[in-house]
Parts: C-alpha cells; sequence; structure tokens
C-alpha cells in the first residue's frame, strides 16, 4: 500500500475530531479525547524529557508539530501532568467560564507552575484557534499556523525551525507525512540538523518518514519491545481497521490494539556521532509502557 494511500484511509477510518480542534478554548479537546482516555501526551512528556535532557542545551527551542492547543507545550514548561489538565480543563468552577475569562484564569495558571528553566517552544498546527490559544496563555512562545501538506514554509516557519534543537510529535504522524517533514527539513542547514523525536500509532509505516529524515542526515531509531497507549478505539469501525492495518504489516496485536486502544511507537533520529555516542535504549533509559 503507498504511504499517501494509507494516510489518506487512516483518516477515513478514524474517528473525526475536526470539531474539537477549532473551538475557541480547550475545553472540549479534553472532555472529549479523555472520555477515551488519551494518554499520549504523557507518554510523550517522559520521552522529550529524557530527550532534552541528552541534547544538554541550556535553552533549547523545540518545535511541536500539530500542537493543538499547546499540551505537549504545557507538559515540557510546566510542572504539570496530563491528569492535572484533565482535572483543570473539567472542573466545574472552569466549566462556567467565558472563553476570554478561562484564558485569563490559563495565564496565571500556567504561569505559576512555570518550571525554572524551560524550553521554547514553537507550535505548528492548521487550527487558528488552537494555535491562538496557547499563544495567548503563554504555552507557545511562538506559533504558526501553517499545513506543510499542501504549501511551503513561510518565511516565518523557516526561521524558526532552523534555531531548533529538537522537533517533536505526538500521534500526528498520519495526518501529516514524509511530504511535511522533508519541507520542514529543507529550512535546516547541514550539520545543524535538529534532533527529531516521534510517537507515531503502529497503524502507520513511519518507513517514510525515516527515509526523508536519512536523506537530511538524520539516522532512526526506534524503542524496541516498548510501546505505549494512545487511546481508546471510539468504536468498532476503528478497532477492525487497526487490526486489518497490522495484519498486513505483520504485527501482533495482542495486549494491545487487541485489548482494544490504539498503541504507538517510539522514534528517535539524530545525526550517527550523537547515536554512537549514546544509543536511543541509553538516552531513554527506564522507559516501560506504563
Amino acid at each position: 500500500m503507498r504511504a499517501d494511500n494509507q494516510i489518506s484511509d487512516q483518516k477515513l477510518m478514524k474517528a473525526d475530531f475536526n470539531d474539537i480542534y477549532h473551538q475557541p478554548d480547550p475545553r472540549p479537546y479534553y472532555d472529549r479525547l479523555g472520555s477515551l482516555d488519551y494518554a499520549v501526551p504523557h507518554h510523550g512528556q517522559r520521552v522529550f524529557r529524557k530527550v532534552l535532557d541528552a541534547l544538554d542545551v541550556d535553552t533549547p527551542t523545540v518545535v511541536d508539530l500539530c500542537c493543538s492547543y499547546g499540551v505537549n507545550a504545557a507538559l515540557l514548561k510546566c510542572d504539570l501532568t496530563l491528569d492535572h489538565l484533565y482535572d483543570h480543563y473539567g472542573d466545574e468552577d472552569m466549566a462556567c467560564l467565558a472563553s476570554e475569562e478561562l484564558a485569563d484564569a490559563d495565564r496565571v495558571f500556567y504561569e505559576d507552575r512555570r518550571r525554572r528553566t524551560p524550553p521554547r517552544v514553537v507550535g505548528i498546527d492548521t487550527s487558528a484557534p488552537a494555535v491562538e490559544y496557547g499563544l495567548q496563555v503563554g504555552l507557545l512562545d511562538e506559533g504558526l499556523i501553517e499545513n506543510m501538506e499542501c504549501d511551503d514554509p513561510s518565511p516565518e516557519l523557516a526561521a524558526a525551525v532552523s534555531e531548533a534543537d529538537l522537533i517533536t510529535v505526538t500521534g500526528g504522524i498520519g495526518y501529516i507525512t514524509d511530504r511535511s517533514i522533508d519541507r520542514l527539513l529543507d529550512c535546516t542547514l547541514p550539520g545543524q540538523r535538529p534532533w527529531f523525536a516521534a510517537l507515531c500509532l503502529r497503524t502507520v509505516d513511519f518507513t517514510p518518514v525515516a527515509d526523508t529524515l536519512a536523506r537530511h542526515g538524520l539516522v532512526t531509531e526506534q524503542l524496541h519491545d516498548t510501546t505505549f497507549p494512545q487511546r481508546r478505539f471510539a468504536d468498532d469501525r476503528e478497532r477492525d481497521f487497526a487490526l486489518d492495518s497490522l495484519a498486513a504489516q505483520g504485527l501482533d496485536p495482542a495486549g494491545k490494539e487487541d485489548a482494544g486502544e490504539y498503541h504507538v511507537n517510539v522514534f528517535l533520529a539524530r545525526p550517527s556521532e550523537h547515536i554512537a555516542a549514546a544509543p536511543i535504549d541509553t538516552v531513554l533509559d527506564d522507559m516501560t509502557s506504563g
């Protein structure tokens, strides 16, 4: 199956959450995804913090693809867990606020919990309301509304990516393809390539992205024998499609998808000399599926 066809099929067969990404604030996002035990940002937080420690940059710049309302930024910049965010946005006191009032409360909420030396986070997404909210409450240091599947990066995006130390994505591979990754890395310079860390659904073949990363001088490693749950299937159609996709790839769903949840693999792409110094199992030591 061609990669573009696989991506198109996946978009059609997965539950449609487009509406929650185009609201003036993130309450519907956390409510709808929380009802499905959406957990991949929690696992991304664990992975990305370890990767940033390995990068050993004083104030790293992270470019977060498919950033939505800035959930990954919140978990990297603040002393918070994903459960804290679900509790915060599900609180009755938050439910009665207008969106502007919620944004005012969120600015204080996140500022009060900001880590002493947070990374700088640049968010990229096609949803203007989501990016604008992330900027409004101080989660995103820079936010760009771009569709790299259709268009070349803007000069603003090119400038932001040229300063990136790490590019992250949790679950976005499948909505964006190697086309976006190629255009993004065209903005970087040889010898100054950022690291690339992705949590990617097992139902999506990561090979085209890995091949594109290789053309830009980044070697991809996979964290073997470890996957993380993304969320529960929304319906039987999702489950059946996931099982069919895994069967086509020769992957065993036992204890993972056949138990009712999407699972993700972890990939880390870096220049080869960095891998020689510290393989992925060293960078992501003690990572388990918990």
